[in-house]
């Protein structure tokens, strides 16, 4: 694969393709995430053979750009909530077309891991612009998020869910609540799209484990089921 570092619109971008892509990935980038990122992309490489691009973009501050609404469980900063909008808008209005200039009109599959795998169901449910959403450990244990799903149906196609088997069993109250909040989301998904159209994947251990391999596998499941295998 080729790889290839450039700034879009005044954000850092790390940008992975094969020739002649097939599908076109993108995914949030904490400074944390920066040290796997090659990991993740030759993982989709192995996983199935499909030629892709997966552009990485950079997150200036990780709560501020990719909480959709408040809560001060997450972040007290009272800013945090304001500027997820911005986010999308980059993404929509600022890198889709830099790099559909560069490799084609192509699917797009938005991922992320954490607060980016919850960014990416949010931003589902604001555009159709995407046609799958890999979020892998998303942070839907925000306030209220299943209200939120209820009241905004996504407008994709296909969406991956996963979640570590021990990220529920954590003593932070707010945290614990991940698991209940992930099946419910996937019991909504299951209603808006069809059980052959979602799933919800369980990995070994907690949060902090494997980021890399479990979005790796929420992308790979994501072009295979756009695929139709």
């Amino acid at each position: 694969m080729n790889h290839k570092n450039c700034t879009i619109d005044g954000r850092e971008c790390f940008v992975y393709h094969s020739d002649k892509p097939r599908y076109l990935l993108i995914q949030t980038l904490g400074n944390h995430e920066r040290g796997i990122f090659d990991r993740t992309a030759g993982l989709i490489a192995q996983a199935g053979g499909i030629p892709f691009v997966l552009a990485a973009f950079q997150v200036f501050d990780w709560a501020l750009d990719l909480t959709p609404w408040h809560d001060d469980a997450i972040n007290r900063k009272p800013e945090v909530g304001t500027m997820t909008g911005e986010t999308l808008r980059y993404v929509t209005e600022s890198l889709l077309p830099s790099l559909e200039a560069e490799y084609g009109k192509l699917p797009v599959i938005l991922g992320g891991y954490s607060l980016g795998g919850l960014f990416a169901l949010w931003s589902s449910m604001q555009t159709d612009r995407f046609s799958a959403i890999a979020a892998a450990s998303p942070s839907v244990w925000i306030r209220d998020w299943l209200d939120y799903a209820k009241a905004h149906p996504v407008m994709t196609g296909k969406v991956y869910l996963s979640l570590g088997d021990q990220e529920e069993r954590v003593k932070n109250r707010f945290i614990s609540r991940v698991g209940d909040c992930v099946r419910g989301e996937y019991e909504l998904l299951k209603a808006q799209l069809g059980s052959e159209n979602c799933t919800l994947a369980w990995n070994p251990g907690g949060h902090f484990q494997d980021g890399d391999i479990r979005l790796a596998a929420a992308f790979s499941w994501c072009i295979n089921a756009l695929e139709g295998k």
